[in-house]
């Protein structure tokens, strides 16, 4: 029943994606091991959307490790659990609650004992920023507790580059890069701080070639002129090999120009989505502190209200002009989505 319920939350939030995304690239630089035990480790740019994108992409379902905050109530917590969701205790949740990461660390290594995938992200919290930020040493202490516990562990570690167009706006489009798998035995023997800070610097340097990186004390001049060329950000490695040549060798898209058909759509979209549509625009976006969550309170939207919604109105419909009408009623709603969406 577990498989079952994780299949279908896995389609159910896929198709949600499809709708909400314009495009989704997913490039593997290698195959992704089917039955190894595997520690995915990416940037962080987008909140709960980064996760929902790994988990319907990467070919495996994944232990995600989440801040725990998020856990504090009892329903939202069970419904995080259900979908392999564990929690990871920080010193702004209190030092008491430290002490509860050792279960979660032995509960990684159990998992990853019988060759599931834990996923999480090594900066430690989120920023829209493409800039890769420093790894904590928090999956080093997986990496060496189910090393140190199952020494023969064919452990192997997958960076992830995420690269959004935009970041935080309906209809954008993403890209996520899936690095070369890299064995975690040959990294680790002693179990020593030098192995630690390689482990850090060796991953970071990883995922900087998957994603677009900008040095922080520069970041300022170089977006302006990076958004100046109009590059493409779902290409990590054009955008890299931009910077690193001092702007010489920049790969450019034209200028998009306003699409009057986009807009009619956009616009129809909105008329019949009235009521979801105030609801995130006058009661949710503005509650909204972090721009990091935009994406993912509008995506939670997306695949709660408007089918609830949509379900009301098919039966306002049916109840008057019969259930056929209804349905083509739902029907072209998804098709005006599907058509403002991808132009």
């Amino acid at each position: 029943m577990r498989k079952l319920w994780l299949h279908t939350v896995k389609i159910y939030i896929s198709i949600g994606l499809f709708f909400y995304y314009k495009k989704i690239t997913v490039v593997k630089e290698s195959s992704i091991p089917k039955n190894k035990p595997l520690l995915f480790l990416s940037n962080h740019q987008n909140a709960l959307i980064d996760a929902l994108l790994i988990a319907t992409t990467s070919g495996r379902f994944s232990y995600f490790l989440t801040r725990a905050s998020v856990f504090k109530k009892t329903m939202v917590s069970k419904l995080l659990h259900s979908v392999n969701m564990l929690p990871v205790y920080r010193v702004r949740d209190g030092w008491s609650t430290i002490s509860k990461n050792n279960f979660i660390f032995k509960t990684c290594t159990e998992k990853l004992k019988t060759n599931q995938a834990v996923a999480l992200f090594p900066e430690g919290n989120h920023h829209i920023n493409r800039t890769v930020r420093p790894l904590s040493k928090g999956f080093t202490r997986i990496i060496f507790e189910a090393l140190s516990t199952y020494p023969d562990l064919d452990l192997q570690l997958v960076p992830i580059g995420i690269n959004y167009k935009e970041g935080t706006t309906y209809g954008d489009s993403v890209s996520l890069y899936y690095g070369t798998p890299i064995p975690a035995k040959s990294m680790v023997s002693n179990f020593s701080n030098e192995e630690v800070i390689t482990l850090r610097q060796t991953v970071q340097s990883q995922i900087k070639g998957l994603t677009t990186h900008i040095e922080s004390d520069v970041y300022a001049e170089t977006i302006e002129k990076l958004n100046v060329l109009n590059v493409d950000y779902l290409n990590p490695k054009a955008v890299n090999n931009c910077i690193e040549t001092n702007f010489q060798q920049c790969e450019t898209k034209p200028k998009q120009t306003k699409n009057g058909i986009k807009q009619l759509f956009t616009s129809l979209l909105i008329l019949n989505l009235f009521i979801p549509v105030v609801i995130w625009r006058y009661y949710i976006k503005p509650k909204i502190a972090e721009v990091e969550f935009l994406a993912t309170f509008r995506f939670a939207i997306a695949i709660t209200i408007v089918p609830i919604w949509l379900l009301l109105i098919c039966i306002v419909i049916a109840l008057n002009f019969g259930l056929i009408y209804g349905v083509a009623y739902v029907i072209a709603v998804l098709l005006i989505a599907l058509i403002s969406v991808k132009l």
